[in-house]
């Protein structure tokens, strides 16, 4: 046990961080067990050493971001580790992240979102005539007008949106645009919630794989839904985007993206968080859109996901007295560690956020950012 401890101080030197510590960065040890538990299982043992309370930290965004600023996450590796990692790169159930994550109940998403139900990074900065935002219900909003505008939506225009979440794109498409749009998703409370509050607009929500769609559409967009495509899936995906798209159309794709290419994920995140999930690299994209499409631009907000983050976390815990009687204190402590690790990640610009619109053929005279 000792001399885990020893490997846990080493592994620490550096980052200003201490084991038992004062500062509220700190990590308090509860449990030595932990120490065990950490370097046989690496990440995914620290994980739920959190979730057990066998350690404790005060402030994990500011630990999180020292670990990841010092790249200590590298320097730990376990065979066990390695094993999960492999495991989630030959299993993929489409669905099964629907099932995990997003059917979890409504409830703690309309506590935590904006008011228009939107999972995914805002946009804070000014942005051409959007002025920068105050709030984050104001930060979506710029996000979905950037989108529409880079998308040249236009009215009659017909759009498909590939997990399209609770419908909050499409219907601001609708509202503001008055398109047509059809969302696709694979999960069950998300289709009901967007269904249930479409109005009189002229969207359909599907619960459905996006391999499954065959119709013709001006616009494509996916909004946070690549990162659970699965590496081996990037080319079929391009090619269903291809065949569903009008010759002259744009496809928006917004992803969490890699600045290496890997083949599998975290194992904690896969295991508690997002079953079969990966994030690509640019390089990965641009295989996959080879010969299907050309990339006219490239827009990295990844930044604008750390206001975002912190945003969503202040919202759950000031909401917590609301859940607490359906998500006991272990859940609560998980999506603690899972959205301040992600905030530390972004703020530590490990983790990126791209917006990539594609065309065909090439938009004649050139393609212009609006913003």
């Amino acid at each position: 046990m000792l001399s885990y401890e020893k490997k846990a101080k080493e592994l620490l030197e550096g980052t200003g961080i201490e084991i038992n510590g004062n500062n509220p960065w700190d990590i308090k040890v509860l449990d030595n067990r932990a120490y065990e538990r950490v370097f046989k299982y690496g990440t995914l043992g620290f994980g739920e050493a959190y979730m057990d309370k066998w350690i404790e930290i005060d402030e994990l965004e500011e630990f999180f971001y020292r670990i990841f600023t010092n790249h200590v996450e590298d320097k730990l590796f376990s065979p066990i580790m390695l094993l999960y990692k492999l495991k989630s790169m030959f299993s993929h159930d489409p669905y099964e992240v629907g099932k995990v994550h997003y059917d979890i109940g409504n409830d703690l998403y309309e506590k935590m979102l904006d008011k228009r139900m939107i999972y995914s990074c805002a946009y804070w900065k000014k942005c051409g005539d959007l002025p920068e935002a105050k709030n984050l219900d104001e930060a979506q909003e710029h996000k979905l007008e950037m989108i529409c505008r880079k998308l040249q939506l236009k009215e009659g225009d017909r759009v498909l949106d590939i997990g399209c979440g609770w419908g909050g794109l499409l219907k601001y498409m609708a509202e503001k645009y008055k398109i047509k749009g059809v969302g696709v998703s694979v999960s069950k409370e998300q289709i009901k919630y967007a269904n249930e509050h479409k109005g009189n607009l002229d969207l359909e929500f599907r619960l459905c794989d996006y391999r499954d769609v065959k119709e013709k559409f001006d616009k494509v967009v996916s909004v946070g839904m690549f990162e659970h495509v699965g590496y081996k899936h990037y080319k079929e995906f391009m090619k269903v985007v291809n065949r569903c798209l009008e010759d002259d159309g744009l496809f928006l794709l917004h992803t969490i993206g890699s600045l290496r290419s890997v083949k599998s994920c975290d194992p904690w995140i896969n295991k508690y968080i997002f079953p079969n999930s990966m994030l690509p690299s640019l390089k990965q994209i641009s295989q996959a859109a080879e010969g299907q499409f050309v990339i006219e631009d490239i827009h990295n907000i990844g930044y604008e996901y750390y206001p975002t983050l912190m945003s969503w976390y202040k919202n759950f815990v000031n909401s917590w007295d609301e859940l607490k009687d359906k998500y006991d204190e272990r859940f609560f402590r998980m999506w603690k560690f899972y959205l301040l690790s992600s905030a530390a990640f972004f703020k530590a610009r490990i983790n990126q956020v791209w917006q990539i619109v594609f065309s065909k053929y090439g938009v004649k005279g050139g393609y212009v950012r609006p913003c």
